[in-house]
C-alpha cells in the first residue's frame, strides 16, 4: 500500500510513501518498548525539559510546519499558524503543571501511610485524523508523554508528510529515541498492534464507526482507550443576544477549518422572536468570506481535504433542497481547480433533512427556529452526539441554567467551543468516551495505584 500526499488546492501529488508492513511496525514497537524503560524512570521535570525543546522547535519552524499543513489538507494558512502556536502552548502548560498533577495524593486511613500514585501504562497508540493534523496529535501525546508513557502515531492516510514532520520534532530532543514514533501503517496493521501484546492503550479521534471498531477491539483485548468522535454542536441564540456580534461569531464557529471540525457549530437554533433579524445578519456575514488559495493570508475558507467530501456535502445539500429548504449561497470558489464547496445557509429546515440527521463536515449552516425555551432545549439535545454547545445571551444566569440542561461535554456561553489545555475535553453519547487535556486527560493513561503501609 502507498500513501499519497496530495495538495487539495492544486490537485498535485507532492509525495508517495510506502506503508509499513506489520513486521516492520513490530520492530519499531520493540524500540519504543525499550525507550519506555528509560522514559518512565525520568522525573517529571526531566520529561518537561525535553518536551520544551519540542515546543521551541514548533515556534522556530512555525511557518514551515504551517505550510506543510496547508499544502497537505487545505487549511487556510492563518489557521495553520495558530494551530502550531497552540501546540507549543499545550506543551508549555503541561511542562509547568504536570508535576503538580502527578503528585502522590495522601489519604488518611487506619494505616501508617496511604497514598495514591500515578504511574505510566506503557506504549499508547494514537489513531489521529487529518483535520487538525498537529493539534490532535499533540493533544493526545503530550499529556501521555508527561505521564511517562511513550507514543506511537498512526496518522490519517492523507497527511503522511505532516506525520513525519511531527516525528522529526522529537529527533535529538534530549530524551531517548522512539519516545515518539510515527508509523506509516494502514488500519489493518493498527488493529493487529492492538490485538497483540504490543501496545498498552489506544487514543482515537475520528468517526463514530472508527471509534466503535477500535473500542470493540481494545475492549476484547482489555486495553484502555479514549475516544473523541463526531459532533453536531448546537449554536443557541436567545432573544436578548447581540445579533450582529452573534452572527459574526456564528460564521466563525461554523467555518473554522472550512467547516471540517468535530466541534464546529453545526445546528443554529434561534428563538423565533429574533429569527428573521439573525438570519439577515448571518447572510450578510456570509458575503464577507474569502474562499480561495489557502496559502494566501486573506483566505478564510480553503478547499476541502478530499475530493469525495465535496460529493458528500453536495448530496446533503440537495436533500435539503428537495425537502423545501431555502438556500442562500456565499461567494463562489475560484473556477477550475481545488476541492471546493460553496458555503451555504439553509433555512426552513426540517428535522428529517440529512443536514440535521447526519454530521455535516463542511460549510453548510442550517438554521432552525424554536418557539419556546423548552422546544429549544429539546432541539439541541435531539441528536446522538454530545460534544459541545454554545449559548448566546446577555442574561448570564439564564445561560448558565440552560447549560445545565444540555447533553454535552463542553458548553460555552457567549463564546465558540474550542479546546483549551486547562480544561477537560471530550463528549458524551456517540461523541466519545474519556477526556483529553487538563489533569483529567493526563490521568487517562496512568495506573492509579493505591499504596497502604502498616507497621511490621
Amino acid at each position: 500500500m502507498r500513501l499519497l500526499s496530495q495538495n487539495p488546492y492544486t490537485g498535485q501529488v507532492m509525495g508517495e510513501f510506502e506503508a509499513m508492513t506489520f513486521e516492520e511496525s513490530v520492530q519499531e514497537v520493540q524500540k519504543s518498548r525499550r525507550a519506555f524503560l528509560y522514559w518512565k524512570k525520568a522525573s517529571v521535570q526531566e520529561r518537561a525539559g525535553h518536551l520544551q525543546a519540542v515546543s521551541r522547535r514548533l515556534r522556530d519552524q512555525q511557518r514551515t510546519l504551517a505550510e506543510t499543513i496547508t499544502r497537505e489538507m487545505g487549511k487556510p494558512i492563518g489557521q495553520s499558524l495558530a494551530e502550531i502556536e497552540k501546540c507549543a502552548w499545550l506543551i508549555d502548560h503541561f511542562a509547568e503543571n504536570s508535576a503538580k498533577f502527578l503528585q502522590e495524593e495522601m489519604v488518611e486511613t487506619d494505616a501508617l501511610k496511604s497514598y495514591i500514585a500515578f504511574e505510566p501504562l506503557g506504549i499508547i497508540l494514537g489513531i489521529m485524523p487529518w483535520n487538525f493534523p498537529f493539534w490532535q496529535v499533540f493533544r493526545f501525546a503530550i499529556p501521555a508523554l508527561m505521564a511517562g508513557n511513550v507514543c506511537l502515531l498512526k496518522h490519517a492516510s492523507n497527511v503522511p508528510s505532516t506525520a513525519l514532520a511531527i516525528e522529526r520534532l522529537f529527533e535529538d530532543f534530549g530524551g531517548p529515541d522512539h519516545v515518539f514514533k510515527t508509523l506509516l501503517i494502514d488500519s489493518q496493521v493498527a488493529g493487529q498492534l492492538i490485538e497483540r501484546e504490543l501496545v498498552d492503550g489506544v487514543s482515537l479521534t475520528g468517526s463514530v464507526e472508527a471509534g466503535s471498531q477500535i473500542a470493540s477491539l481494545a475492549g476484547r483485548h482489555i486495553k484502555k482507550f479514549v475516544l473523541e468522535l463526531g459532533g453536531s454542536d448546537p449554536f443557541i441564540v436567545l432573544e436578548d443576544a447581540d445579533i450582529p456580534k452573534t452572527a459574526r461569531m456564528a460564521l466563525q464557529a461554523r467555518m473554522i477549518n472550512s467547516g471540517q471540525s468535530c466541534i464546529a457549530a453545526k445546528r443554529f437554533i434561534v428563538m423565533a422572536a429574533i429569527a428573521g433579524p439573525f438570519l439577515e445578519a448571518l447572510e450578510r456575514e456570509l458575503d464577507t468570506v474569502k474562499i480561495g488559495n489557502p496559502l494566501e493570508s486573506a483566505t478564510t475558507i480553503g478547499p476541502l481535504a478530499k475530493r469525495e467530501f465535496v460529493e458528500v456535502l453536495s448530496g446533503q445539500l440537495e436533500d435539503a433542497k428537495r425537502k423545501e429548504g431555502r438556500v442562500v449561497y456565499g461567494p463562489a470558489p475560484p473556477p477550475g481547480k481545488g476541492f471546493f464547496f460553496r458555503p451555504a445557509i439553509v433555512s426552513n429546515v426540517q428535522k428529517d433533512m440529512r443536514i440535521i440527521t447526519e454530521e455535516v463536515f463542511g460549510p453548510i449552516l442550517p438554521v432552525l427556529v424554536a418557539q419556546s425555551e423548552e422546544s429549544l432545549i429539546a432541539m439541541a439535545n435531539a441528536t446522538p452526539y454530545g460534544l459541545g454547545a454554545s449559548i448566546w445571551t446577555r442574561d448570564l444566569a439564564r445561560g448558565e441554567r440552560l447549560a445545565g440542561e444540555l447533553s454535552a461535554g463542553f458548553v460555552a456561553i457567549n463564546d465558540v467551543v474550542k479546546s483549551d489545555p486547562r480544561l477537560p475535553f471530550g463528549g458524551i453519547k456517540k461523541s466519545g468516551i474519556g477526556r483529553e487535556l487538563s489533569h483529567y486527560g493526563l490521568k487517562e493513561f496512568v495506573n492509579i495505584k493505591s499504596v497502604v503501609i502498616k507497621g511490621a
